[in-house]
């Protein structure tokens, strides 16, 4: 893969401004609080991958925390404790065999250039997950989305959960959790803006189904 990283730098620099980024950390402590920490243990070793900001590594509760990233401007944003791994989804030969509890990616797969990423992606995610450890992904659908989901530049595969659960599955993974709306598509738009609004969205499902473009989906490693 051809190190486009200046090109990345811009591409997000543009894209996510500093000016949201407190409100953007709240929602985000609520998702860790209110829905992800419960698959993750306080002793758990924990890789975000593709971890940009950093904002859900940043918050989630475990024993080693994880940023891996290309763009190396995600080292400017990861608190105190975070390891930062500057390498590819499909080479992170710095995290050992088995040695991961459990893996997050956030609005990351879409980005990858082919479906031969995507398969290598996940077999490296198979490779640093300890065998039974889990794999969360949240991901938008682009059957929910719609042409909008090509609004973003750098946005080439286009996945929905049933065929992100048949590549998890052809991948060696055992899919445990399918949400097929759980978030809106983007925070600009009709995500709940701060973290009272964003834990009522979460406590009412008819919300979801009327609003959620994004998916979540979360699988486990077998063998």
């Amino acid at each position: 893969m051809t190190d486009r990283t200046d090109d990345v730098q811009v591409l997000y620099q543009n894209r996510f401004s500093d000016a949201e980024s407190a409100r953007r950390e709240a929602l985000w402590r609520v998702l860790c609080d209110d829905v992800f920490a419960k698959y993750v243990r306080a002793s758990d070793t924990v890789l975000d991958l593709a971890a940009g900001r950093c904002e859900f590594i940043n918050q989630i509760r475990c024993g080693v925390r994880i940023a891996v990233d290309w763009n190396p401007d995600a080292a400017r944003f990861a608190a105190p404790g975070v390891r930062v791994v500057r390498a590819l989804s499909t080479d992170m030969a710095e995290i050992a065999p088995a040695s991961v509890d459990v893996v997050f990616m956030s609005n990351f797969l879409e980005h990858l250039p082919d479906t031969a990423a995507l398969f290598g992606t996940l077999q490296e995610v198979r490779r640093v997950l300890r065998a039974g450890a889990l794999v969360i992904i949240l991901q938008p659908n682009i059957r929910l989305v719609g042409g909008a989901y090509w609004d973003f530049v750098d946005h080439h595969l286009p996945l929905t959960e049933k065929s992100l659960a048949e590549a998890l599955v052809a991948s060696g993974f055992a899919v445990r959790e399918v949400r097929t709306r759980f978030l809106p598509y983007t925070t600009k738009g009709s995500l709940p803006t701060s973290a009272l609004l964003a834990r009522i969205y979460l406590r009412l499902p008819p919300l979801q189904w009327l609003l959620g473009k994004q998916s979540l989906v979360i699988a486990a490693r077998e063998g």
